[in-house]
């Protein structure tokens, strides 16, 4: 069964996402596919991150991340969130701070800046629900989802 079931995941389909967050002078990026809006009023987003992350211990520490939403072309700037070296992620590229501190990405189709409301621990990932403090839209582009992307994330770390 757990072969099976690991298939039936990976035919899911998600949008693939870039998250940024920051804690005083840390900054990091990762890429996020497990993303859901949860409210319109108020405008809330959920993400599921392993606490195993950098940008785990960074959201726990301030209680803020940004969502990015990438067009579908834009799959080399996602390469570079896949590394381990923050500082090295954002070299290169423009971005700027935010109103919660965290990084936004010049380079995107939309982002949307969160402050943690609550946080949840129901299984291997934590999901956080963000309340959305500001959000742009960038460009008309079609977002990027794992239907694009030769690679889909399936949880096991």
């Amino acid at each position: 069964m757990e072969k099976e079931l690991t298939r039936a995941f990976g035919k899911m389909t998600y949008g693939i996402y870039v998250l940024t967050t920051s804690y005083k002078q840390e900054i990091n990026g990762m890429i996020a596919s497990w993303v859901s809006q949860v409210s319109y009023e108020p405008p809330m987003i959920m993400v599921a991150i392993h606490p195993n992350r950098y940008s785990h211990h960074l959201i726990k520490k301030s209680g803020y991340f940004t969502l990015h939403l990438l067009a579908k072309n834009q799959t080399d700037l996602l390469e570079r969130f896949k590394g381990h070296d923050p500082s090295a992620k954002f070299n290169g590229i423009q971005w700027t701070r935010g109103k919660t501190g965290c990084p936004i990405l010049k380079a995107c189709v939309a982002y949307m800046e969160c402050e943690v409301k609550t946080s949840y621990s129901p299984g291997n990932h934590i999901l956080f629900i963000g309340k959305v403090r500001n959000a742009q839209v960038l460009s008309k582009d079609d977002p990027l989802c794992t239907s694009d992307y030769a690679g889909v994330y399936l949880g096991k770390d």
